[in-house]
């Protein structure tokens, strides 16, 4: 019987216009475009502006640019899923918010919350979806207005993150492409290390939480970063190991862009060339949920059908894994 894999067959990403620069940031907190390449590599970030502007907003910006140019109707859409950390409200989920923004009618959605993992953890959930036989087209998007949750007088966390949003198409295939295998791994002890401290059910908003800034992300820089390369390396190794991949045979890694420190040491564990990764760290920042769709999008021209690629995350929680996907068409000619 032919197996049937999940493949992504069409990418669209959004970004606000707004540039936040090293430079506009050095007269917002105590830093310097100096401190903050060479710590994080990130030169710009783009911001979501506007009163009441959220994070759906910039899915189905992403979502309608996914719909228009793979020439999908959204009724043949049968689930929606969306990674975020910063959904525009508790409830109802931002995948809603989104599906009925685009019009998508035909469909189940829910959201996914795994930090930075996100987008990877939602890729494989979609994944099983398919193989099951249940759906036929799945849209996955990975959006954060992380900007909602910094605190721009803490330069430890400005400094990182920016806002975007990326959708991907999913559908059945019976062709050596798509999804081929995931490792995924959480350890909870890290939340300590990464979170936000009130705004759940353990710490409700309050006059007292807001007073201690305690609704921004909080992060401990050196545990999460010992923790993330660590973490994000094994795990890509692992799976180029299970599967025989050789540093020469990877077309690509498609990492998270949280730190390019991590970057650089996750490829130079898999033995493989700084040609060989995807890097847009230094224009868009850490997008939590959005960073890999903007990579694949940014580098989708490259892409042919049949290459090899392995995408990794490491994110609060803590959470991490790595997908091995084999490309499912050309994207030069999906872009022309």
């Amino acid at each position: 019987m032919t197996r049937i894999r999940a493949a992504i067959k069409g990418i669209h990403c959004y970004v606000p216009p707004y540039v936040l620069t090293n430079e506009e940031l050095t007269h917002m907190v105590d830093t310097s475009d100096e401190w903050i390449t060479t710590r994080t590599g990130i030169k710009t970030r783009h911001i979501l502006k506007g009163k009441g502007k959220g994070t759906s907003d910039m899915g189905v910006e992403a979502v309608n640019g996914l719909l228009k140019k793979t020439n999908t109707h959204p009724d043949e859409i049968d689930l929606l899923i969306c990674a975020t950390v910063t959904p525009d409200m508790q409830f109802p989920a931002t995948a809603n918010i989104i599906a009925d923004k685009a019009g998508i009618k035909n469909a189940f959605h829910f959201d996914i919350n795994a930090a930075c993992s996100g987008q990877i953890y939602a890729l494989t959930t979609a994944a099983m979806y398919i193989e099951s036989g249940l759906v036929k087209k799945v849209i996955v998007v990975g959006a954060d207005k992380m900007s909602s949750i910094i605190d721009y007088t803490d330069r430890t966390t400005c400094v990182i993150f920016g806002d975007a949003a990326g959708a991907m198409l999913l559908e059945p295939t019976s062709e050596d492409v798509g999804i081929m295998d995931s490792i995924h791994q959480s350890d909870g002890a890290g939340r300590i290390h990464l979170h936000q401290k009130a705004g759940g059910s353990v710490k409700p908003a309050s006059h007292e939480t807001v007073d201690a800034r305690e609704h921004y992300v909080y992060q401990e820089g050196q545990p999460v970063f010992k923790y993330a390369v660590s973490k994000m390396a094994d795990v890509s190794v692992e799976i180029m190991k299970k599967h025989n991949i050789s540093p020469e045979e990877l077309n690509w890694l498609v990492p998270h862009q949280a730190n390019m420190r991590i970057i650089e040491a996750t490829a130079r564990r898999m033995g493989i060339k700084r040609e060989q990764v995807m890097i847009n760290i230094d224009r868009y920042g850490n997008t939590t949920s959005a960073t890999i769709a903007l990579c694949l999008w940014e580098w989708e021209d490259q892409l042919k059908k049949g290459d090899k690629l392995i995408l990794s995350a490491f994110g609060g929680g803590f959470t991490w894994g790595a997908i091995y996907l084999k490309w499912a068409y050309d994207g030069k000619k999906q872009t022309d």
